[in-house]
């Protein structure tokens, strides 16, 4: 009778001393059985604990060429948490800012192949800079793989609130009536709001003079104080000061009025065609990312786009969500970089 939880040993019956040594060889062939079987587990926990350990560390970087507290980097952390969970892991948002995000373009796209690096960038870095800059250290066709369109950003011309214009007419009338124009900010040299006042000077035949500032955050400042008389800049970046009554929105570069501002007029309905201006988010990786990873993150992204959580956040932030295909992607890319070469050619603007 075995005792519950004692192992059964083969006993052979034993008849002097040859029983006894065969009792202790198969006490000892048993127990040598029992020590193989206890290494063979330990060896495969041993195995399994960097491959589980592996899954659970995987990690996606998203890459924005911005300091934190932009509208950019405030789009990219609403995206990420959702986008972990659409993932099956962590996705963390890291800045690197610096060269209108030059910087951060060229760090993806000398990152691994392997959608693990992500670039949530504006126009700026992949459909201006090539043709702002006659060299930069990556090629924004070459070195980076589109995934997909996130969100549209409008542009809006804005001056103080002390201003006596309540619309763009005026506005322009009142520039005719200055010998040297009026000024317009900009965040930078080539930035959309810059590129977007040369497309309204060249249509209303009017002196814009340009005053470029090193970031939004300044140049605001400034239009508020009636040092600099408008501005445009992108809508999320507005609404804060227009509600808080410290600036005054004049017209939206953009094909339809946006839903935030339904009483402000696009630029084409006050006689201004072709101000179109739209410095829109998208998502890129590196080059030579295989098609189903690129294709993967696609999918996640627009699950990420649809959900009620981050879709209310986005348009309450004055961005519109707008998801598409890396083909629709590189067509979008394609053809703003064609448009925006144009101006800066023709007004002869180098980058700084």
């Amino acid at each position: 009778m075995v005792e519950p939880g004692l192992v059964s040993l083969p006993v052979p019956i034993i008849h002097g001393l040859p029983g006894l040594r065969q009792l202790e060889r198969e006490i000892m062939s048993y127990g040598l059985s029992i020590r193989r079987l206890l290494i063979g587990f330990a060896a495969t926990a041993v195995l399994a604990v960097p491959a589980a350990a592996g899954a659970q560390t995987r990690t996606t970087r998203l890459i924005v060429g911005f300091a934190p507290g932009g509208p950019i980097d405030f789009v990219a952390r609403v995206l990420s948490d959702q986008l972990g969970r659409e993932l099956g892991h962590q996705v963390v948002v890291e800045n690197k800012p610096g060269a209108n995000a030059n910087i951060a373009a060229d760090f993806v796209a000398k990152a691994a192949p392997d959608g693990q690096t992500l670039f949530i960038t504006t126009a700026g870095a992949v459909a201006i800079s090539p043709a702002l800059y006659e060299k930069l250290p990556y090629d924004a066709f070459r070195d980076l793989a589109p995934v997909t369109l996130v969100v549209n950003t409008d542009e809006v011309l804005v001056v103080s609130s002390s201003n006596p214009s309540s619309n763009v007419p005026e506005f322009i009338a009142a520039a005719r009536q200055r010998k040297d124009g009026v000024t317009m900010g900009s965040s930078g040299i080539g930035s959309v709001p810059h590129l977007a006042m040369e497309l309204l000077a060249d249509v209303s035949k009017t002196t814009l003079r340009h005053v470029p500032y090193k970031g939004v955050a300044p140049a605001i400042t400034d239009v508020i104080a009636g040092h600099v008389d408008g501005i445009f800049i992108d809508v999320p970046v507005a609404l804060g000061h227009i509600k808080a009554g410290k600036l005054k929105a004049l017209g939206m570069a953009a094909p339809k009025r946006h839903p935030l501002l339904p009483d402000v007029k696009t630029l084409d309905e006050m006689g201004f065609p072709g101000v179109d201006s739209n410095n829109w988010y998208a998502i890129y990786t590196s080059k030579g990312t295989p098609a189903a990873e690129v294709e993967r993150v696609n999918q996640a992204m627009r699950r990420t786009l649809e959900a009620e959580s981050v879709r209310s956040r986005l348009l309450a932030a004055g961005v519109v969500p707008a998801p598409g295909t890396p083909a629709s992607l590189a067509a979008l890319q394609r053809a703003d970089f064609e448009k925006w070469s144009r101006v800066i050619r023709v007004k002869g603007i180098k980058g700084e």
